[in-house]
């Protein structure tokens, strides 16, 4: 691309969670989940080790966000917003995950201290004196309704389980409507150095360049406890760019299609959480991303994908993902983790290999 300038700041495969992206047209800049978080425990580094590689992130994202106009947030994870070191949102426009629905309980947590502490530093007010009485009456579908492709898989001697997963799954969702219509609302905020507003499903003109959002979409498998997030695409012309949050793969299949449907020229795409292989992550799911991700690789025309963040957490995350990268191969695609493409190793593979 010409006229899009992508530019990633922070990524897992660097040495510490994060898919935080600096987004440049001829019309504006955009940065994209500026986060980050230390590595598991199970990283092959020392403590001393993660929090350089932390503090290095921190500070590479906190320069990205000076040039920045606005600034995007996916969801409340740690690694996609900086909850407390509220500098780095002055002058801007902050497009945030809606916390007032599609949202788990300890994201609608850490919204309401997040907004508070902007209401504190940047309106000279308190949160609790802007919120709104929730309107009633609103009613939200079972969300399988949107995904016909999951809804509909064989997946065999896995389906009366799945089927159980999915029953309990939406009772879980139900209780989580049940809290959104009754706590109180969370307004759009407009101060004179800061604004936010809720992106989902919705369309944005700067220029000539366009920023469209997804609705609210599983982190991970349907139902997934972590919550929901969106996708930001960013288009100029001819040209686009998709940043595609944490999907986890995509796991479900209704998503990867929308993925190939947008056909961007470049595309960062998040992985399975193969560090949680066997304990928050199943083979029938990891396979699911698996394919998911390599019929996105065979199906669109790009010129880069980033295939980072969750990925790169440990050192087999290759041979789990194989078939990606197979198919890349076959493609002739320009497939790579963030490090590579800034021409570094993936650091839990030199780390390793220091462990050793």
């Amino acid at each position: 691309m010409e006229k899009i300038i992508i530019e990633p700041v922070w990524f897992d495969s660097l040495g510490a969670k994060s898919s935080c992206t600096l987004v440049k047209t001829p019309d504006v800049k955009i940065l994209i989940d500026p986060g980050i978080a230390a590595m598991q425990p199970s990283f092959p580094a020392s403590a001393e080790k993660k929090r350089e590689w932390h503090e290095e992130g921190r500070k590479a994202i906190k320069r990205a966000s000076k040039e920045a106009d606005i600034i995007i947030i996916s969801h409340y994870h740690y690694d996609h917003y900086f909850p407390t070191d509220l500098g780095i949102y002055k002058d801007k426009i902050i497009l945030a995950k809606n916390p007032n629905e599609y949202i788990n309980d300890s994201q609608r947590a850490r919204a309401t201290s997040f907004y508070s502490g902007i209401c504190e530093a940047y309106g000279k007010t308190n949160l609790e004196s802007l919120l709104k009485t929730k309107r009633g009456g609103k009613k939200y579908p079972d969300p399988l309704a949107d995904l016909p492709i999951a809804r509909h898989k064989n997946f065999g001697d896995y389906n009366k389980r799945r089927a159980e997963l999915l029953e309990k799954g939406k009772r879980w969702f139900d209780g989580r409507v049940a809290n959104w219509l009754k706590n109180q609302e969370i307004p759009e905020l407009n101060f004179p150095s800061l604004k936010t507003i809720y992106p989902e499903s919705k369309e944005f003109k700067v220029g000539k360049t366009r920023l469209r959002f997804s609705n609210a979409m599983f982190h991970g498998i349907e139902f997934s406890r972590v919550g929901w997030v969106f996708y930001t695409i960013v288009e100029h012309e001819t040209e686009k760019f998709i940043h595609s949050s944490d999907l986890n793969g995509p796991v479900i299949e209704d998503y990867a299609q929308q993925i190939i449907s947008e056909n961007p020229q470049v595309l960062i795409l998040d992985g399975p959480m193969t560090y949680m292989f066997g304990y928050l992550l199943n083979r029938i799911n990891l396979n699911r991303a698996v394919e998911n991700a390599a019929e996105i690789v065979r199906s669109i025309d790009a010129e880069l994908i980033l295939y980072d963040h969750h990925l790169p957490r440990e050192r087999k995350f290759r041979e789990r993902t194989e078939k990606v990268w197979n198919a890349a191969k076959e493609e002739k695609k320009k497939v790579m983790t963030a490090a590579e493409f800034l021409g570094k190793e993936p650091v839990v593979l030199s780390a390793y290999r220091v462990a050793e």
